[in-house]
């Protein structure tokens, strides 16, 4: 196996899962909220709770700017600080429940979008997505080797 051209395929794919997530979500984000706002919130949503450092990471934003931000959106009631049980000092962030119902319209308008791009996909097609699926996740992007 060429170990380059394999590599090189990985980037073209990953490339095309940015294209295609920006495609789905695009228009998704409630209008009082940034795309910034709403990327934080997607984080959020599918790892909470979280901290501000591992938002910090995930986004790839300084610590003051997630700070910021994380503020704005308990601001407009959307998430909530709480301190960790086990160390006071630690916070965590997570969605309240009107955070969580915008996040919800979100990702229906965004499921919607991704099964009507699999609508003549064949249930064989379907067991081989989700088999690529899975092996990708623990394979390639939840693995803990480096």
């Amino acid at each position: 196996m060429d170990k380059h051209a394999f590599f090189q395929k990985f980037v073209a794919f990953s490339a095309a899962v940015h294209q295609t997530t920006h495609e789905m979500t695009k228009d998704v984000k409630a209008d009082d909220i940034t795309p910034v706002q709403y990327n934080i919130l997607e984080y959020i949503a599918i790892s909470q709770p979280v901290t501000p450092s591992q938002v910090s990471d995930c986004q790839h934003m300084s610590m003051p700017n997630t700070s910021r931000e994380l503020k704005k959106l308990c601001e407009k009631n959307l998430c909530e600080k709480f301190d960790a049980p086990d160390d006071r000092r630690k916070q965590y962030y997570r969605l309240n429940p009107e955070g969580e119902h915008m996040m919800s319209e979100a990702f229906k308008l965004i499921e919607a979008r991704f099964l009507q791009r699999l609508r003549d996909a064949s249930k064989e097609d379907l067991e081989e997505i989700e088999y690529a699926l899975d092996v990708l996740s623990t394979k390639v992007f939840y693995s803990d080797k480096p």
